[in-house]
């Protein structure tokens, strides 16, 4: 719709003889790109408080009156009342309303910046459903405006604005930002002053407030975009040519610390020490920790060269950052930073990175500056931190958007937070740093690094030869130094696909020796099997603990590191476990036949890998398991290679699996009682488990409710999100408390406890009965029916799991699926930052498990409720 019809209502509301609000006329022309979208929050003292939420779109404000305001607590649900759209002028009006006109009252500009949609926002708005991220001076973030059926008899075109988990989010417990932060971003006033100033009569558009800045004078970008830089202290330089474009060099302002001083060559970086949690206080800011090559790159002369941590040139391997580095507008410089390549929800794949680099896939890799050791002849070294990153920023900002080069966030506080949430996405960890110290190289404990799961480097030792698969190895045998002795340190068994298996196998082929490299002699069970390696390989190695002979527990093999020297290879400080489960290690009394047999060839998980999972977890998965008729996907060569299903048990089943006897089948059914059950299923290549609704001793009484959301092409995340938070508001309706769960493939799962009173056709009917009513009620968004050709851009509410002997797969089982995938019960103000069903894998899901302070699903143990009446219709209801 074109602007000026889009203002029709705007403009029929207001009288522009008496009111000074803009009428929407003399707006310059602007070209908007979807980094470009503006975004402005009014604070609105009307007859009553409340605040003006308007996003930039087509050419006008599209606006909603937020009563309370925006809330950063994940989950806050915020009523949003879409009003009439607003002239783009109108993000820059502060002032007065007169009585008498519509709105009148006092308005200031609370926060205003940028908005990005995830998608096609026009697109998300018809439907009802926008989902985007905030880049302002109060909030930032993920956010989601969700459009609410209105209900019978009701009118009014009612949203709800919801902050995501995740960047800026804040805790219940922690100030809110209205009160923290009440006042203007463009004048600096409260709105009681603007109402009572005479001159908030006459718009002349707000001014900027005086930024606070620091003490250094360095300008940020936001400072420079809107003041004029003076001209004391300003180094300023000609204009230069890079390719075909004019490139305006940046004038930085230096503070007096940063000596004038010769570009030197290459500098040993400052290393994170171990901690096991992150430092709390305003001395420290914290990072998410890059999982990638540590590089510096130096820039002279209009030529860069990339070195790594230990000071050898790679910039043959990284061309492109080169090149990109070479391209800023500043004449000299040294970045220290990280080359990763991060998977589509933001966490970076130190393997992926390898495979690029391989490749040739320049554009898939990103390098992150997270610090500035010179630039344009100043030694930047003696600087704090902050004041550092503050010129880094402006930097970094100059580069082209789409090029390679990033500036690393820093958050000011909440350290043990931004660890939680790294590590309940599966992220790697953090990186605290002293905000007031110099840069100094070495570990000195400016820097602290805290880790979701135990990581590190080891030196390769050995290895041992797989079992199963010919020219392979089958574990590598690890060790490190110790006041320069090499001590053996255990074996990583799982981690490695096919080729890089038998790659690695031909590599250490040529630097065999005949005894091992260690210090002292080796128990007989260290030595069986191991054929021993010249000292000179570093593997980086995840793994879940240290035992008490100080050998590593269940390690997983990452990568070689040849940026790193193995006689730099220490012990590091171990992460902390937030599990009590795993405190005491569990005996299996179950014997895994070729334990390294490749399941899941792409990901490189293998049988004992799954064991080991699952031994660890055994205690979060038991009650969805134990007591129940189990249905298995058994993949006994892998993924790739002849799955099928079992729903009974086999002739020569291991003693541990059960034999549950149904009267209507004609063989008996299998489960599992404890761990060793479980394991046996591993045994036999058990790649999924699913479970029945119903506990062995009451087959024909189901005690869960199970929907299956299986999204169509050309649906989103947010799609899938609205569709699970649609099922649990009707549950409710109900008064039936739900929970939520990734599939581990593409949809999600919200399963309902009840008492086990109905039977399985009273059970299925209740359940059709939500599912054809979100179809009825929301056509365009959900089908009722397994129709695929109708599935398109709709999502489908399976109610089939509810049927007797229908199963659905198990909370924290593994999916026979290429990567591994889990299918993982979530707390339901996660939704919003996971991103996706099969966001958790093997390699991934240990990382959140370890910083579990819950399980999300613990209540539905305990949770009693009856399945309602039966019903032919559930209410109309939509969030």
């Amino acid at each position: 719709m074109p602007a000026a019809k889009a203002l029709e209502t705007y403009r029929r509301k207001r009288d522009f003889s008496k009111t000074i609000e803009p009428s929407g006329g003399s707006a310059p022309r602007r070209t908007a790109t979807p980094k470009t979208l503006r975004f402005v929050v009014q604070k609105h003292a009307a007859r009553r408080l409340h605040y003006d939420f308007r996003l930039e779109l087509d050419g006008v404000l599209k606006s909603w009156a937020v009563a309370k305001g925006p809330s950063l607590v994940p989950g806050d649900k915020r009523l949003a009342v879409h009003v009439e759209d607003h002239p783009l002028e109108y993000g820059d009006f502060e002032g007065v309303i007169p009585q008498g006109q519509y709105g009148a009252g006092a308005v200031i500009v609370w926060d205003r910046g940028h908005w990005i949609a995830e998608g096609d926002p026009r697109k998300g708005y018809a439907k009802g459903h926008l989902k985007f991220s905030l880049r302002g001076d109060k909030l930032g973030g993920d956010w989601n405006l969700v459009r609410m059926h209105p209900k019978p008899g009701k009118r009014g075109d009612n949203w709800l604005l919801i902050k995501a988990a995740g960047d800026a989010a804040r805790a219940r417990s922690e100030r809110d930002i209205l009160d923290e932060k009440p006042d203007s971003v463009l004048s600096g006033k409260p709105i009681e002053r603007v109402a009572d100033d005479p001159a908030a009569r006459k718009w002349t558009r707000g001014q900027r407030a005086k930024p606070s800045g620091v003490s250094s004078g360095i300008l940020t970008p936001r400072q420079r975009a809107g003041e004029p830089l003076a001209s004391s202290g300003v180094a300023a330089h000609g204009q230069e040519t890079a390719g075909n474009t004019i490139v305006k060099p940046l004038r930085i302002r230096f503070p007096k610390a940063a000596r004038t001083a010769r570009i030197g060559g290459f500098v040993p970086p400052c290393l994170a020490a171990s901690t096991a949690t992150p430092p709390a206080g305003a001395s420290f800011v914290h990072e998410v920790k890059f999982d990638g090559y540590r590089l510096q790159v130096i820039l002279e002369k209009r030529e860069a060269i990339v070195l790594t941590r230990r000071g050898l040139d790679w910039t043959e391997k990284f061309p492109f950052l080169a090149k990109a580095i070479a391209g800023l507008p500043i004449e000299n410089a040294v970045f220290d930073g990280e080359a990763v390549v991060e998977d589509r929800h933001g966490i970076a794949d130190f393997a992926a990175l390898q495979d690029a680099l391989k490749a040739g896939r320049n554009e898939t890799i990103a390098f992150y500056a997270f610090d500035l050791l010179y630039a344009n002849g100043h030694d930047m070294k003696p600087l704090p931190l902050l004041q550092r990153k503050q010129i880094l920023e402006q930097v970094i900002s100059a580069a082209p958007p789409a090029g390679p080069l990033r500036y690393s966030e820093h958050f000011a506080s909440g350290g043990e937070e931004l660890l939680h949430h790294v590590c309940r996405l599966g992220g790697e960890g953090i990186v605290s740093k002293h905000t007031g110290k110099p840069y100094h190289s070495g570990r000195t404990g400016d820097w602290l690094k805290s880790k979701c799961a135990n990581r590190q480097e080891f030196v390769v030792i050995g290895y041992v030869p797989s079992t199963s698969t010919p020219k392979a190895i089958g574990s590598l045998v690890l060790g490190y130094y110790e006041k320069g002795k090499l001590l053996h340190a255990g074996r990583a068994g799982t981690g490695y696909n096919l080729q890089t298996a038998r790659d690695l196998l031909a590599g250490l082929e040529k630097i065999r020796i005949d005894k091992p490299a260690t210090e002292g002699p080796l128990p007989v069970e260290a030595k069986r099997n191991v054929r021993w390696v010249a000292p000179s390989l570093v593997a980086e190695v995840e793994f879940r603990g240290w035992t008490t002979a100080n050998m590593v527990r269940q390690a997983a093999f990452k990568a070689l590191r040849d940026d790193k020297a193995a006689s730099e290879v220490v012990r590091e400080a171990a992460a902390p476990n937030r599990e009590a489960r795993a405190k005491q290690p569990r005996n299996v009394n179950v014997r895994l036949t070729h334990p390294d047999r490749v399941l899941w060839p792409r990901a490189g998980f293998t049988k004992k890998a799954l064991a080991d999972y699952y031994t660890s977890i055994w205690d979060l998965i038991a009650p969805h398991l134990v007591g129940r008729p189990l249905a298995l996907l058994r993949c006994p060569a892998g993924v790739d290679h002849g799955c099928f299903f079992q729903r009974h048990r086999w002739q020569g089943a291991a003693a541990e699996i059960l034999a549950i006897e149904d009267t209507e089948e004609d063989e008996p059914l299998l489960g599992v009682a404890n761990l060793d059950g479980l394991i046996a299923l591993v045994q036999a290549s058990a790649l999924e488990i699913h479970p029945w609704g119903s506990n062995a001793k009451a087959l024909d009484k189901p005690d869960r409710l199970i929907f299956d959301l299986d999204p169509g092409d050309n649906t989103g995340w947010g799609d899938l999100v609205a569709a699970a938070l649609e099922v649990r508001a009707r549950l409710a309706d109900d008064k039936l408390e739900s929970f939520v769960k990734t599939s581990g493939g593409k949809g999600l799962h919200v399963v309902a406890p009840v008492t086990p009173r109905a039977g399985w056709d009273e059970t299925k009917d209740y359940c059709r009965a939500i599912a054809e009513a979100m179809a009825r009620d929301s056509p365009d968004r959900f089908i009722a029916t397994m129709a695929k050709r109708e599935r398109s851009g709709r999502i489908f509410v399976d109610y089939l799991r509810n049927g007797r002997g229908s199963t659905a797969v198990a909370a924290y089982s593994t999916r026979a699926r290429p990567e591994a995938g889990v299918s993982m019960p979530l707390d339901w103000g996660e939704l919003d930052s996971i991103g996706s069903a099969d966001r958790f894998t093997l390699a991934n899901a240990s990382r959140r498990l370890n910083d579990l302070r819950s399980d999300p699903w613990q209540a539905i143990k305990t949770t009693k409720q009856r399945l309602p009446a039966k019903r032919s219709r559930a209410p109309r209801r939509s969030v």
